[in-house]
């Protein structure tokens, strides 16, 4: 019988997710490769859901496609796009599809996309949605109507890792209070910092996956300074970037000693690599974390 991705969260595996970004367009090849080269690599393929603001194909659909395929999936859900009905909708779409994992956040504002005119929603926050999930899990909705059948599903949300935000550890406090399975936090680049976060989190009894993107030179390490809350990349790091000779094996040896020291400190990694898989089995096996990992067995 195939171990689910809530059955390893039970467990004391070190846990590995990564992303797939659902395509513009209708072409689902792509994707399916990167599946393919990672099955026996990680435990879930996160789906993101219009990632940056960026218009693209329905999480719920790559994800049906996906589990078809046979990969666990972690379904992305914003609260960017939808308003309460068509959230709970989608949910209980997601689970007549098979969708069992699902990942809420808050989702990047429409200015930052590629379609800055479009009307943004909010009409729920993030723990506003995961309350709306625990109903849902409890036989009810949002307004507390019966539900003929409800679902089970393993929640997610997510976190940055900046010690110095107290309300952004008050924020996690509230998530996990609604029933959260895990966290994935925003990616990460200094381990000293992220021992710090976890010091000021000890009470909260839920698995911690530690975000990790992989540099691909100094300039995208600037611009994710510059542009996404809750990511700091260190100066010695975007120096060791300038200074390469080969930006991008730097930035994946850099990724995989962040892994190699992740190990000991939270229950798993979060790998986002910017476009394709290209380098994340390598990465993987970098990191002495590719041996005798079975997707789903």
């Amino acid at each position: 019988m195939p171990v689910t991705f809530r059955d390893k969260l039970q467990s004391e595996r070190f846990i590995i997710t990564t992303e797939i970004t659902p395509p513009k367009g209708v072409e689902t090849s792509s994707f399916l490769t990167d599946a393919q080269q990672l099955k026996q690599c990680v435990d879930a393929f996160n789906v993101t859901d219009n990632q940056r603001a960026v218009m693209r194909m329905n999480p719920i659909a790559v994800g049906k496609i996906l589990k078809d395929a046979g990969y666990e999936t972690i379904v992305q859900l914003t609260c960017r796009d939808r308003n309460r009905l068509a959230l709970q909708s989608d949910l209980l779409g997601a689970w007549a599809l098979g969708i069992r994992n699902i990942c809420v956040m808050t989702g990047d504002h429409t200015t930052k996309g590629d379609h800055p005119g479009a009307k943004p929603v909010y009409d729920l926050d993030s723990v506003q949605l995961l309350d709306a999930v625990r109903k849902l899990n409890e036989g009810y909705d949002l307004s507390g109507n019966r539900l003929e059948k409800a679902p089970d599903f393993v929640v997610g949300a997510v976190s940055n890792t900046d010690p110095a935000q107290p309300m952004q550890h008050i924020k996690l406090r509230k998530k996990v209070n609604m029933g959260v399975d895990f966290i994935q936090t925003q990616a990460m680049y200094d381990t000293e910092e992220f021992a710090c976060f976890l010091e000021k989190i000890t009470d909260v009894e839920v698995p911690i996956i530690a975000g990790v993107i992989p540099l691909k030179s100094a300039k995208m390490a600037r611009f994710m300074n510059s542009n996404i809350p809750g990511i700091k990349v260190p100066d010695e790091l975007i120096s060791r970037m300038e200074n390469a000779e080969e930006p991008v094996q730097e930035g994946m040896e850099i990724a995989a000693q962040l892994i190699r020291e992740l190990k000991n400190m939270c229950r798993g990694i979060h790998l986002m690599p910017v476009g394709q898989h290209t380098h994340t089995k390598k990465l993987l096996k970098m990191s002495g974390l590719t041996e005798g990992r079975p997707h789903n067995e």
